[in-house]
This record gives C-alpha cells, sequence and structure tokens, in this order.
C-alpha cells in the first residue's frame, strides 16, 4: 500500500488528538484513503512534557523547518496556533509545494488574505475546516454543499465558552461572574477569558465563514462586536418572561448586495433550534435561496472532535497527493483573483428590534418620558414590563421594540440616560424573531 507522509507542528491538546485518532483508526482510514498516512515528525517548543499518548523520540524535534524542508513529507498539520511563528510556517511550507492544514482561525482570519492567494498561486491545498465549529462541517458545507447557493444568511453560536456560561445563567440562575469560573475549572475557558467572553474569538470564525459564503476579502476589524459580560440575571430572567433566550450570535444577512455582519448576544425566540444549542455546544443556521434552511449542530471544540475535523483535511489532500492532482476547487468560495472586498452595511444602518433595561426613579410621569423620547426617534415600543412599583429608588423599565434603526435608538439612549430620572446606563439587547 502507498505511504503518505505527514509531519505535525504544535503536539498541544489538539496535536495530541490527531496523533491519538490515527493510532485508533488507522485502518479505517487507510481503507478509506487507499493509502497509509506515516507520521514522520512532530514539532514542538517543548518535546519532553508527557502526552496521554506516548510516541518515539525520533519523532520528536523542537524545529519546525525539519517538516517544512522535508521532501519526503507531502502534507504539513500547523496546530500550534497564534499568529508567528504559524504565519511564516504556513507560508515557508506552501512556498515549498506542501499542502498545509490548520485550526488557527486567528491567523486565518488576520492574514487569510495573504496566506491564501500564496497557497493558489503553488497550486496546493489549505484545509482549515477545523478553524471553525470544531467537528462541525460548516466549511465544506459552504465550500461545496451549498456551492450554487445565495446565502441570504447565517446564524451562528460559534463559541462554546460563551454558550456554555449563558445556559448555566439561564437554567441555573447563577450570576456571570460565578458560571465563568466554573467554565474555567472544567476547562471550557481560558484564565483569561477575554478572547471568549468579549466575542473576539467568535469574530475571527466569522471572518472566516464571511469569506465562504460570499467569496469576499474581509477585514476583520469591520465586523460589529459585543460580548456577554453586561448580560445579568436579570436580563436572563426577562428574556424567559417574554419568550427568549439570550445567546452570543453571529449574524450574517444579505440585503441588495451588501452584507450585515455583527457579533452580539441577541435575544431569539425560545421555539428556535438555536435557542435550545445549551451548554458547549456550536451550532449554525444557514438559509441558502435555493435549499432552503440548512442546521448543523455538534462539538464546537474538545480534543478529539476537532481532530475529527483536522482529519477530514489530511484525508482530502492525501487523495489529491495520490492523484497526483493540485485542489478540487478554490480554497475559499472562489478563485483568489477573482475576490473583491465585501461590502458591509454600517452598524448605525442596521435595522432590528430591540430589548431595553432601564432603570429609573418610580414617579408619575416616567414611562411618558422615555417612551416620549423613543417616539421622536422613530422607536415603536412593543411591550413593556414595570414592576416594584411603590419602592423606594430606582426600579426596572424593560421596553421591547418594533424594528427601528441602530442610529436612532443610540441617539434616544443617549438622551434617556441624561435624564434625572434615569440611574446608569440603559441595557441594550437585540431581539431576532425572524428566524425560519
Amino acid at each position: 500500500m502507498k505511504e503518505i507522509n505527514i509531519g505535525l507542528i504544535g503536539f498541544g491538546t489538539i496535536g495530541t488528538g490527531v496523533v491519538k485518532l490515527l493510532r485508533q483508526n488507522e485502518d479505517l482510514i487507510s481503507k478509506k484513503l487507499g493509502a497509509k498516512l506515516v507520521l514522520k515528525k512532530i514539532a514542538d517548543i517543548d518535546v519532553t512534557t508527557p502526552r496521554t499518548i506516548k510516541v518515539n523520540k525520533s519523532l520528536l524535534t523542537t524545529n519546525a523547518l525539519e517538516i517544512i524542508n522535508d521532501k519526503d513529507i507531502s502534507i504539513v498539520i500547523e496546530l500550534m496556533g497564534g499568529y508567528e511563528p504559524a504565519r511564516t510556517f504556513l507560508l515557508k511550507a506552501i512556498d515549498n509545494g506542501k499542502h498545509v492544514v490548520t485550526a488557527n482561525k486567528a491567523l486565518l482570519a488576520t492574514h487569510g488574505n495573504e496566506i491564501f492567494p500564496a497557497a493558489q498561486k503553488k497550486a496546493v491545498d489549505i484545509g482549515f475546516e477545523a478553524s471553525v465549529g470544531g467537528t462541525i462541517p460548516i466549511i465544506k458545507t459552504l465550500k461545496e454543499s451549498l456551492a450554487a447557493n445565495r446565502i441570504n444568511s447565517i446564524m451562528g453560536i460559534m463559541n462554546g465558552t460563551c454558550n456554555f456560561i449563558l445556559t448555566k445563567m439561564t437554567d441555573e440562575d447563577k450570576p456571570f461572574d460565578t458560571v465563568l469560573k466554573e467554565a474555567q475549572r472544567l476547562g471550557f475557558a481560558e484564565a483569561d477569558p477575554t478572547f471568549d467572553i468579549e466575542g473576539i474569538d467568535t469574530s475571527h470564525k466569522m471572518a472566516i465563514i464571511l469569506s465562504l459564503a460570499y467569496g469576499k476579502r474581509v477585514n476583520l476589524k469591520d465586523i460589529y462586536l459585543e460580548g456577554i459580560t453586561k448580560i445579568s440575571r436579570d436580563d436572563i430572567a426577562f428574556a424567559r418572561e417574554l419568550g427568549y433566550r439570550i445567546k452570543l450570535l453571529a449574524i450574517a444577512i444579505l440585503k441588495n448586495g451588501a452584507v450585515e455582519a455583527r457579533i452580539h448576544p441577541t435575544m431569539i425566540p425560545s421555539s428556535h433550534l438555536l435557542a435550545n444549542v445549551n451548554q458547549n455546544y456550536n451550532a449554525f443556521h444557514i438559509m441558502g435561496d435555493a435549499s432552503g434552511p440548512v442546521f448543523l449542530f455538534g462539538q464546537g471544540a474538545g480534543m478529539m472532535p476537532t481532530a475529527s475535523a483536522v482529519f477530514s483535511d489530511i484525508i482530502d489532500s492525501a487523495r489529491n497527493v495520490l492523484n497526483g492532482a493540485n485542489s478540487r476547487g478554490p480554497l475559499r468560495s472562489i478563485s483568489e483573483t477573482a475576490m473583491t472586498q465585501i461590502k458591509l452595511i454600517p452598524m448605525d444602518d442596521v435595522e432590528t428590534k430591540y430589548y431595553f433595561r432601564f432603570s429609573a426613579l418610580d414617579r408619575p410621569g416616567v414611562l411618558s418620558k422615555i417612551s416620549g423620547i423613543l417616539g421622536q426617534n422613530n422607536i415603536s415600543i412593543a411591550a413593556c414590563i414595570q414592576k416594584a412599583r411603590g419602592k423606594r429608588g430606582a426600579v426596572p423599565i424593560v421596553m421591547t421594540t418594533y424594528k427601528a434603526k441602530e442610529r436612532d435608538v443610540r441617539k434616544a439612549l443617549r438622551r434617556i440616560d441624561k435624564l434625572d430620572i434615569a440611574h446608569g446606563e440603559t441595557m441594550l439587547i437585540r431581539v431576532e424573531d425572524d428566524l425560519n
């Protein structure tokens, strides 16, 4: 049986999973591929710390160039993460004519517009299924299964840490800080959770998804972003009373040739599939013009789920090696030379429904002042909840609106927050009812 040599850069959690999966299912993989994958070399800055799987010491090196410059290695797997030296290693491997596989979402979101054209020029593959959604085949779905579709919308839960936190807050009535500590203890959140809870991790994934869905170059900084750190138990409770659950949602909507691209906490109807994606799971709701709704659900992270996605790309590239072929199609949705810059709709021009939680003095005329300012800014109230009447001090007033423009909402809230009856900044959460 023909052998295909592969090299692994990065022997952390996911790298360990890749080695484990190759050992565990080697016969199955060989039968499906029609060739044997041989792990020739593993590079990592730390080759002494014991892993959960043992490998021969002769396989280990601290010098990634031993893999990149090895003419007998056909596929380079980059699982070290970060920007540098990962970017340099990938570009060098590409320049050496090697197929590459990576799970490095941050690198592709930030430097993809450099890396993908370089790979196309050298006629090599870049496999990056594991960069978004863990084991969920979202990349192949957009590149292949839905290739003939105009993608009208994508809504995704793309970060397991945030979803775990919001699930616990909703189902167990726990405060944010308590649940965050639990997520860290269980290994769902890093010691520094900023990338997760502030939505940065989701924005990296969103940039990749946008480039695939619309065949356009995307600048990461142009995607609107809010994290979940301001969500309180009060907001969770009011959402439940109104028939919603709160999720950190990545939203892309095609409108007249331009795209809304935004990431923020979102209230969605509690009956919708996305609202019932809980714990650390991820999900994607895609609307194609021909396909109709497509729903993908699964583990968004973890050693073995992510290793599974990595191997889907390894096997794809190995099949090309066997057939002496280049990639079967564009690395992203269309040829890199045909890509143009995506046109994103400014957040100020976005129209959606809103939830407001005001903290205001309980006195006559408060509601009329607030509703008056909203009305003056073209914002119509759909529902109102006022509790704790008769108590001294500030009380919560909750309102939901019909569709309004973000610019008008921001202008109205700036005025309301300056009123002498208002205590603190108004809490705003966007509401998405139009989920098919």
